[in-house]
C-alpha cells in the first residue's frame, strides 16, 4: 500500500472551512425562521447552497491535505454529483430545523437523511479519484465514519433548531456550536479517509480534472461564497434590527397619537371621541342582550368661581383631582370621560336604575369633600343628570341630549344632587337648544342691537360718554338682555365674533355722534374673558378705530377684575399694547374678585369701575360704604379715575361724589337706550334728537 501522510496546514484550513460552513448553516436557519414568503425561500435555497458548498469544499480540501506519490485527478461528473448531494442535504436540513416543532422522531429521521447525504457526498467524492487500480476499503473504518456522520447530523440539527431564534448572547452560542459541528464533520471526513488504502501499483490517469488547481479553485470559491453569504446575512440582520426599531418607534408613536386623540390632555380621561365610540358599543350590546345602561352628565358647581379667584393653574389641578376621585369611586364596567371645561360624563352598565342612583350619590358625596390643591382648600359640588337606555333615548344623540337636560334641571333646582331624565324636561331643553341655534344666525341676520347707557361727570353732568350694552332683538321672543344668551355664546365660542361686532358697531355709532357735533363723547365696550385672550384683539380694535376715524383715546375697553387676574402677565402685555395705541383701559367690577395689588399696580389702566353690588345697598354707615371708600382711596393713590355704576338714589349720588368718584352711571341719571333715543336723556346738550 502507498504510504499516506497529511499536510497539517491544509488540515487546519479544512477544519476552519467546516466550522465556517456550520456557522453559515446556523445563521441561515435564523434568517429563514424570521422571514416569510419569497424572502424565506431565498434564504432557504441560498443558505442551503452555501452550506452544501462549504461541506463539499471541506471534503476536497481535506483530500488535498493527503500527500501521495502520485498526482491526483478527479472525474468531473462524480465531483459535481458529490456537490449536488451536499447542497440537497443542506437544503433539507435547513428546511427541517425551520419547522414549528422538532420531535425526537423527526430529529432522528432528519439526521438519517442528512447523515446519509454527507456520507454519500464523501464517498462519491472519493469515487471521483481517477487512478488505477481502485481504492481498497477497510469497512470497519467505513462503518465508524457513517456512525460519526449520523451522530454529527443529529447534533447539528438539534443545535440549529434551538439556536435559530433568540437575542443577547446568541452569536456566541452559534460560534461555539459551529466549532462543535465543524470538528464533527471533519472527524467524519478523516475517519472515512482512514478507511481508504491505495495499492502500491496505483497510478493516476490524466483524463480528469487536475487536483492541484481544482483545490485552489474550490478553496477560493468556497470561502468567497461563505463570506458573501454571511456578509449579506449580517447586513440583513442589521437592516431587520433597524426596521424592528423603527417599527417599535412607530408603534409607540401611534399609541401616543391614539392616546392624544382619544384622551383628554389634562385629566388623561377618555374624551368625547372615545366616549361616543364606547356609547355606540354599549347601545349595540344592550340591544343584543336586552340589557340597560346609564349615561350621566356631570357638571361642577362653583368651579368658575374657583378658576376666576385662584387662576387657571389651580383650576386645572382641581379638575385632575376631581377626575381621580371620581375614578376611584367607580367599579365594574364604566367609561368616565371629560367633555371639556368642568363637564364630565359617566357611562356605566346597570342592572336597574337604582344602581345609577347609588353611583351618582357616591360621586356627589366624594366631590363634596374639600380638595387640598397647593395651599388652598377648595370646595365644589356636583350636579348630575341621568338618562337610562333604552327608556330615555334610542341613539347616542338622544341619550346625550336628555342626560344634559336632566343635569340642567338639577342645577336649576339647587345643585349638588342628581336627577333622572323626565320627558317634561325636554320643553326647557328644547327651548334652550332652539335659542342657541337662533344665536348662530343672529349676527348675519342683523338682530343684535347696542343700547347706550350714559356716563355723567359727577354729580349730574354733563354727559361725557356712553357704555355700549348688548341686546338681541329676537324675531319671536322680543328684546332679550345679555344674561339670557351671553352664557351660551361663551360656551360655544360665539362670544368672540359677537364681541368683535360690538367693538366695530360702537365705533360706528360714536362716529355718527361726532359728525353731529358731540366731539367730546367717548364710548366704553366690555370685553369678555374669551375675547380678551384672542391673539388678534389689538388688530380688531385698530381696524375699527381706523375704519370709523375714531381717536383712540375716545374708546375705553372694560375688562373685569377676574378676567385681568386670570393671567396677570399676559393681561399686562395686552393692555400695554392697547394703551400704547391710545386706547383707555378700565378695570370693571372692581372689588368682586381676587386681585393682587402688585399686578393691579402694573396694569396700564386709566380707571377703576366700582361694581353695582357695592352701590345698591350703599349708605354712609354700611359695610359697603367702607369698601367703596377703600376702593376710591386705592384708585386715587394709583392716580386712576373712578367710575361708579348702579346709582339709583340721590343719597348714593351725593355719597359717591363726596368720596371723589369722577364718573357716575345708573338709572337715576339715565337708563340704557337705543341710539335714536339718546336725545331724551337728562342734561342732554341741546334739544335735537341724535339719530344713528
Amino acid at each position: 500500500m502507498l504510504v499516506t501522510s497529511y499536510d497539517a496546514f491544509t488540515v487546519i484550513v479544512s477544519v476552519l472551512v467546516a466550522i465556517l460552513a456550520s456557522y453559515t448553516a446556523l445563521d441561515m436557519a435564523g434568517r429563514v425562521t424570521t422571514s416569510t414568503g419569497r424572502v424565506a425561500l431565498v434564504w432557504l435555497f441560498g443558505g442551503g447552497f452555501s452550506m452544501g458548498v462549504g461541506i463539499w469544499a471541506m471534503h476536497f480540501i481535506g483530500m488535498l491535505s493527503m500527500e501521495l506519490d502520485m498526482v491526483m485527478s478527479y472525474n468531473p461528473v462524480l465531483t459535481a454529483a458529490s456537490m449536488v448531494i451536499a447542497v440537497c442535504a443542506s437544503i433539507f436540513s435547513l428546511w427541517l430545523v425551520c419547522q414549528g416543532e422538532l420531535p425526537l422522531g423527526k430529529l432522528l429521521s432528519g439526521a438519517m437523511v442528512l447523515g446519509t447525504g454527507i456520507v454519500a457526498m464523501h464517498y462519491t467524492g472519493m469515487a471521483a479519484l481517477m487512478f488505477s487500480p481502485g481504492i481498497t476499503w477497510d469497512y470497519c473504518w467505513v462503518a465508524l465514519s457513517v456512525l460519526i456522520a449520523l451522530v454529527a447530523s443529529c447534533v447539528a440539527l438539534w443545535l440549529a433548531f434551538h439556536l435559530r431564534e433568540g437575542s443577547g448572547r446568541l452569536t456566541l452560542w452559534r460560534i461555539g456550536a459551529a466549532i462543535v459541528m465543524g470538528i464533527a464533520i471533519a472527524g467524519m471526513h478523516y475517519t472515512g479517509m482512514m478507511a481508504a488504502d491505495f495499492p502500491m501499483s496505483s497510478h493516476a490517469t490524466h483524463a480528469g480534472v487536475n487536483g492541484n488547481w481544482l483545490a485552489l479553485l474550490v478553496t477560493v470559491v468556497t470561502l468567497s461564497v461563505l463570506s458573501i453569504t454571511l456578509l449579506v446575512s449580517m447586513l440583513d440582520a442589521r437592516m431587520q434590527a433597524r426596521t424592528s426599531l423603527l417599527a417599535r418607534s412607530l408603534a409607540e408613536a401611534n399609541r401616543e397619537l391614539a392616546q392624544l386623540a382619544l384622551h383628554d390632555n389634562l385629566t388623561r380621561l377618555p374624551n368625547r371621541i372615545l366616549l361616543e365610540d364606547r356609547l355606540e358599543q354599549a347601545i349595540s350590546k344592550a340591544r343584543r342582550e336586552k340589557s340597560q345602561f346609564a349615561l350621566m352628565f356631570m357638571d361642577l358647581d362653583g368651579f368658575k368661581a374657583v378658576n376666576d379667584a385662584f387662576g387657571h393653574h389651580i383650576g386645572d389641578n382641581l379638575l385632575v383631582a376631581v377626575g381621580e376621585r371620581m375614578r376611584a369611586e367607580m367599579k365594574g364596567h364604566f367609561t368616565l370621560a371629560r367633555m371639556g371645561g368642568d363637564e364630565f360624563v359617566l357611562l356605566m352598565e346597570i342592572g336597574d336604575p337604582n344602581d345609577a342612583a347609588a353611583a351618582a350619590d357616591a360621586l356627589i358625596k366624594a366631590i363634596d369633600r374639600p380638595f387640598d390643591i397647593s395651599r388652598y382648600e377648595l370646595v365644589v359640588s356636583l350636579s348630575v343628570g341621568i338618562a337610562v337606555y333604552p327608556g330615555d333615548g334610542e341613539d347616542e344623540r338622544e341619550l346625550m341630549f336628555n342626560a344634559d337636560a336632566a343635569m340642567y334641571h338639577t342645577k336649576n333646582n339647587g345643585r349638588n344632587g342628581y336627577t333622572f331624565f323626565q320627558p317634561s324636561m325636554n320643553i326647557l331643553a328644547q327651548a334652550q337648544l332652539q335659542l342657541n341655534n337662533d344665536l348662530w344666525h343672529a349676527l348675519e341676520q342683523g338682530e343684535l342691537r347696542l343700547f347706550y347707557q350714559p356716563k355723567y361727570c359727577a354729580p349730574s353732568g354733563p354727559i361725557i360718554g356712553f357704555e355700549a350694552l348688548l341686546r338681541w332683538q329676537h324675531p319671536e321672543r322680543g328684546l332679550l338682555t345679555p344674561d339670557l344668551f351671553l352664557p351660551m355664546a361663551e360656551k360655544t365660542g360665539m362670544i368672540v365674533q359677537i364681541g368683535n361686532w360690538v367693538i366695530n358697531e360702537a365705533c360706528r355709532q360714536l362716529h355718527c355722534w361726532h359728525e353731529q357735533g358731540h366731539q367730546e363723547w367717548s364710548v366704553a365696550v366690555n370685553l369678555s374673558a374669551l375675547q380678551f385672550e384672542q391673539s388678534n384683539l389689538v388688530e380688531t380694535v385698530l381696524t375699527a378705530l381706523n375704519t370709523h376715524q375714531i381717536p383712540a383715546h375716545q374708546l375705553t375697553l372694560e375688562v373685569t377684575e377676574t378676567t385681568a387676574m386670570r393671567n396677570p402677565d399676559e393681561s399686562v402685555r395686552i393692555l400695554t399694547e392697547l394703551t400704547q395705541l391710545g386706547v383707555k383701559a378700565s378695570i370693571d367690577d372692581f372689588g368682586t374678585g381676587y386681585s393682587s395689588l402688585l399686578y393691579l399696580k402694573r396694569l396700564p389702566a386709566s380707571e377703576l369701575k366700582i361694581d353695582r353690588a357695592f352701590v345698591n345697598e350703599l349708605d354712609s354707615h354700611s359695610e359697603d360704604a367702607t369698601i367703596v371708600s377703600a376702593i376710591v382711596a386705592l384708585a386715587q393713590s394709583l392716580e386712576l379715575r373712578v367710575v361708579a355704576e348702579g346709582v339709583e338714589t340721590e343719597e348714593q349720588q351725593a355719597f359717591l361724589t363726596g368720596l371723589g368718584c369722577h364718573t357716575l352711571q345708573g338709572y337715576l341719571l339715565g337708563k340704557p337706550l337705543p341710539p335714536e333715543r339718546v336725545g331724551e336723556l337728562r342734561n342732554f346738550p341741546g334739544k335735537e334728537d341724535v339719530m344713528a
